[in-house]
């Protein structure tokens, strides 16, 4: 197995559990901590308003960094498709400000996430929308199919991040925006948190420096780019997301001191 593979397998194994734990009464987060509520990562990204509407395992399921269905301005009739949908949360929000007359697609490649998602669906009553199977390394859409691509702290798992960039490049319609939340570097971190593949499915060690997330996206054909950061996480809120197991917590959290942040990534596929 490679280490792309790995890393994937790592990640669907994550979020089948996290599925499952939803499924049967508990909770969900991006890494190690148990309490979504308390993750300085995934908590308060939504306003009661905007979910109140929606399923409550939707709103449970979410793993997310950000919420970039309030980033995208999404409009009546507009195809979006969210890369690693989870539980739904941003595929059903995306729905409701498409309308009728547009469509949400969500991609998933976890079995268990596509039937918490799917029964999310249903309980909504969301007609606009469809889960998918498949990766983003190979979406499975044709070319220049949708108006705006979001994705909530998934792009930072995938191991090939070129190849998912130029995917969500190849589907985009001329024109289409890209809409994300994820987890961006400032500065060098430490090389254990690089090689640690647990961390992977906890949204951190594979995370990209900021100038390299930029770089990647005007590589594969985007332009108007941008990295507008929203949480920048200090050393206590560190010691939330990094294991116990096999690191020295708290010196490691003093050594990625505000190094790792949430932020808002905009680009657009040329008219």
């Amino acid at each position: 197995m490679t280490s792309s593979e790995q890393v994937r397998e790592m990640v669907r194994e994550r979020y089948a559990e996290t599925a499952l734990r939803v499924l049967q009464g508990g909770g969900g987060c991006c890494g190690p901590v148990k309490e979504a509520s308390k993750d300085p990562i995934t908590s308060n990204l939504y306003a009661v308003e905007q979910t109140k509407a929606l399923p409550a395992d939707a709103v449970t399921a979410s793993l997310g960094c950000g919420n970039p269905t309030a980033l995208a301005e999404l409009h009546p009739g507009e195809i979006v498709l969210d890369l690693g949908s989870g539980g739904g949360i941003d595929v059903l929000l995306s729905a409701q400000r498409v309308g009728p007359a547009g469509k949400a697609y969500g991609l998933d490649m976890t079995d268990e996430m596509l039937a918490l998602a799917r029964e999310n669906q249903r309980q909504a009553d969301a007609t606009n929308v469809e889960f998918l199977k498949g990766e983003m390394e190979n979406i499975p859409l044709p070319a220049n199919h949708v108006d705006v691509i979001l994705s909530n702290c998934v792009i930072n798992l995938a191991a090939e991040k070129d190849v998912v960039l130029s995917e969500a490049f190849r589907v985009l319609k001329p024109g289409g925006r890209l809409a994300i939340a994820d987890i961006v570097v400032r500065g060098d971190i430490p090389q254990d948190i690089r090689q640690s593949v647990e961390l992977w499915a906890g949204c951190i060690a594979g995370a990209l420096k900021e100038t390299e997330y930029i770089r990647q996206l005007e590589r594969a054909g985007f332009e108007e780019v941008s990295v507008e950061p929203v949480r920048i996480y200090r050393a206590e809120e560190a010691c939330g997301f990094l294991p116990a197991e096999g690191m020295d917590v708290k010196t490691v959290a003093a050594e990625i001191d505000g190094k790792f942040m949430s932020a808002f990534i905009r680009a657009r596929k040329p008219s």
